[in-house]
């Protein structure tokens, strides 16, 4: 079996009536790499998959497959096999049927296809269904019957669109171990689109982040949940809602580096590798990410930098506990990524496309005094400070109740600083 790179060149997708659904892509995917384009819905991210598989054309820029330009390839001819959302199979013929059709329309030799399909089927685990129709079987057996028939004919590069969205929870799990073993054990190229986090950190090698058509981020799972490029990217993969503050950035007798959030400071030292980035902003305002296992419960008298405030609820996941605390500072809505550029596509200074608006935009949202402003009873919308609720993950069991005064502990190294334009201060380069 062989496999394909994929390289984007600029590939930009413009609907009739002038709707930008891929904005100047650049990316590339390595040989027998599984690589996971995630977003949220109406990203463009199943569009770029149309146009990988020739079912959609490329308004401008470039499709490379192995090393060939394939902008005018028909979709016949680009050895490239594509999983849907639904299924997409042939009612009227068996499962045998559905999994044989590729290889018959290829003219194979029957004997071969008749083993092939009998291999195949005992991997998927749908060996007793053979001799059904879909219409017979479960949401599962007939994701496993399109998986099977599209890996039956040995492409060189396979394109998932969403598979698994359609299956309860627990199919979703099975059948995501099941397509990571088998993609990994054949080594073809695949790229899967979901809009699920747990299945991008799971599955894939790298992950690329779409929002409105824009590439946000790119790069391993762990790269991406640690050290994300953009606000945006850091909110979109947090399980729980994660905790965006407005901070100003002070260093008082150069001594340390101070965000200040009016009624909470805390300190970072200068030997913390963002020191001098984050200085660089001294005098201005920042956003500063926590996700809720970033602080923890502690008593009172504990050193280190901590929050603290009014236990305003708690909630029950089964596995863990959440509270809310209510702190006093004004919470702050990700950036809008179509109009920021992620880092590394700007001017190089942080200033993306649209940064004089994102910045207006922000500043009015955030508070511009050394004091916030609390507006608790204000709505959630644009123009208005959201209620600061931190949300601190508890574990199994609660520390607190609700209406309690609660403090946590803040892990300096989970902190994530944004500029407002929502990309990602970086430490300078050596």
């Amino acid at each position: 079996m062989t496999m394909s790179t994929v390289v984007l060149d600029s590939v930009t997708k413009v609907y009739p009536g002038g709707h930008l659904a891929v904005d100047r892509m650049s990316l590339r995917a390595e040989e027998g790499e599984l690589l996971v384009l995630l977003g949220p819905s109406g990203c463009g991210k199943s569009t770029l998959l149309r146009m990988i598989a020739g079912l959609e054309e490329i308004t401008s820029g470039d499709l490379y497959l192995d090393g060939r330009i394939a902008n005018d390839l028909a979709p016949r001819d680009r050895d490239v096999a594509m999983v849907f959302q639904n299924g997409a199979l042939y009612p009227h013929r068996t499962v045998r049927g559905n999994l044989s059709f590729p290889l018959e329309i290829a003219k194979a030799d029957p004997a071969m296809v008749r083993e092939r399909v009998v291999e195949l089927s005992r991997a998927l685990h749908i060996d007793e269904t053979l001799d059904r129709r879909p219409g017979t079987l479960s949401g599962g057996q007939r994701q496993r019957v399109a998986m099977g028939r599209a890996i039956v004919r040995q492409p060189s590069l396979f394109l998932m669109d969403e598979p698994l969205s359609n299956l309860d929870a627990g199919m979703r799990t099975e059948l995501r171990m099941e397509i990571s073993s088998l993609v990994r054990a054949l080594g073809v190229t695949t790229i899967y689109v979901t809009h699920d986090q747990v299945e991008a950190l799971t599955l894939a090698d790298r992950i690329a982040i779409m929002n409105r058509g824009v590439l946000q981020d790119v790069g391993t799972p762990g790269q991406i949940y640690n050290d994300p490029a953009t606000a945006f990217v850091a909110a979109f993969l947090s399980s729980q809602q994660l905790n965006l503050l407005s901070a100003t950035v002070r260093t008082p007798q150069n001594q340390y580096i101070l965000l200040d959030f009016g009624l909470h400071q805390i300190t970072m030292p200068w030997t913390d590798p963002r020191a001098y980035a984050v200085s660089q902003h001294t005098g201005s305002q920042i956003i500063v990410g926590i996700r809720p296992d970033g602080l923890t419960p502690v008593g009172e008298g504990t050193d280190g930098p901590f929050f603290s405030g009014r236990v305003r609820t708690l909630e029950y996941h089964g596995h863990e506990w959440l509270a809310y605390l209510e702190v006093g500072i004004p919470a702050v809505p990700a950036p809008e990524p179509d109009l920021i550029k992620p880092q590394g596509t700007g001017d190089g200074n942080g200033n993306g496309a649209g940064g004089g608006l994102i910045r207006s935009m922000m500043r009015r949202l955030m508070s511009t005094g050394d004091e916030p402003v609390e507006r608790q009873d204000a709505p959630s919308g644009s123009g208005h400070h959201r209620r600061a609720d931190l949300v601190v993950r508890l574990g199994s069991r609660p520390v607190w109740r609700a209406g309690e005064h609660g403090r946590v502990a803040v892990d300096l190294s989970r902190l994530m600083l944004f500029t407002l334009e929502g990309n990602r201060i970086d430490p300078p380069r050596r």
